[in-house]
């Protein structure tokens, strides 16, 4: 009878034969042999040489991503920081006098140059480190498709709940980059009037006329009226007679007119020479004469109470008229207080016969 015994290693057997390490009453650690150590020792150089290519790898295209990053936003800023500069520089009115573009100061140009700008500049960086960040998560290996996943839909959401505040920032944008006003300007805003006291990227600061100061939001605004720019219209409407001579009116009106135009400092705020322009309108007791100049944005009214103060003065050296109102009043002589009152009567007096006559009877006395 054949009896197969099966092989057995010689590891095994001297394991079997040895039995195994068991702790120490006293508790004391097993300390490692030399050949244990030097096998993990092994094993992890091993690993490592197996995987340093690919970490080198890694860390090399780390590293270029962010040094080209850093030198695209750096070079970038540089460039907006220049253009803005030159566009500051060269900026201006297109005609020299101011009556053909926009009346835009230094220190306006300075204001505006700098907010666009930092929005600019804020906007170039975002978008570079962003990219910049994907593209280091995606040499991870991490998987972008959730997360991008989920900036989109947080992107919806804040949409949607903050609207009004994507609408105020981009409207305050636009109306820097289009210049529709600035600090120290006059502006009409529909909500709101008065002069410009700061300009943000989402509220709007006026000062009202009685000194009250109004927030406005960008977003609100849908229509505004900028009454710094360019040049303003002074109009001077004069009611005189109908019966008045035309040529001496006007005669009077263009010496006045002339005479302004001469004197400091409204040779200065009337931009174009004062216009009688004619008649505006013709009434049967009165007529209008209407005169007109270009002034200085801001100094309309002004200069029409100025021509208002010469004119009236004219008119009354040169004995013209002038009227209130739409229709004139027509010179009316005073009628006499007396001319309402009845006569005198006779029975007033007392003693007059008629009051004696119309006097009533004494009773007379009835004695018993």
């Amino acid at each position: 009878m054949h009896l197969e015994v099966p092989a057995v290693s010689l590891s095994a057997v001297l394991s079997a034969a040895v039995p195994s390490p068991t702790p120490s009453e006293s508790g004391t650690p097993v300390v490692p042999s030399l050949q244990d150590a030097q096998e993990s020792a092994t094993n992890a150089a091993g690993w490592v040489e197996e995987n340093w290519s690919t970490w080198l790898a890694i860390g090399l295209r780390v590293l270029l991503i962010l040094v080209i990053a850093v030198v695209l936003r750096f070079v970038v800023r540089r460039a907006i920081t220049k253009m803005v500069d030159r566009m500051s520089r060269t900026s201006g009115p297109v005609n020299p006098t101011g009556l053909g573009g926009l009346l835009v100061n230094a220190e306006r140009r300075r204001q505006r140059s700098q907010a666009i700008g930092s929005v600019l500049r804020s906007m170039a960086s975002f978008l570079i480190l962003g990219t910049a960040a994907l593209m280091v998560l995606g040499t991870f290996q991490i998987n972008l498709a959730p997360l991008l996943a989920s900036a989109g839909v947080a992107g919806v959401a804040i949409g949607f709940g903050a609207r009004n505040l994507v609408t105020d920032f981009l409207s305050g944008v636009f109306m820097i980059l289009e210049d529709q006003y600035g600090v120290g300007d006059s502006v009409d805003a529909g909500v709101a009037s008065g002069e410009v006291i700061e300009v943000g990227l989402r509220v709007t600061k006026l000062r009202g006329d009685n000194g009250e100061i109004w927030y406005v939001r960008n977003g609100e605004v849908k229509r505004i009226g900028n009454l710094s720019q360019g040049w303003a219209t002074a109009n001077v409407d004069v009611t005189v007679r109908s019966d008045e001579d035309l040529d001496r009116v006007k005669a009077t009106l263009s010496e006045v007119a002339e005479k302004t135009g001469k004197e400091e400092p409204w040779n200065e705020l009337l931009w174009s020479p004062i216009e009688v322009l004619g008649l505006d309108s013709v009434l049967l007791d009165s007529m209008v004469v209407r005169v007109s100049a270009k002034t200085m944005p801001g100094k309309s009214l002004t200069v029409e109470r100025e021509l208002r103060w010469r004119i009236k003065r004219a008119f009354d050296a040169t004995g013209i008229r002038i009227v209130g109102g739409a229709t004139a009043v027509e010179d009316v002589p005073a009628a006499d207080p007396t001319a309402g009152m009845a006569a005198p009567s006779a029975y007033a007096s007392a003693v007059s016969p008629q009051s004696i006559a119309a006097s009533p009877l004494p009773p007379t006395n009835i004695t018993k």
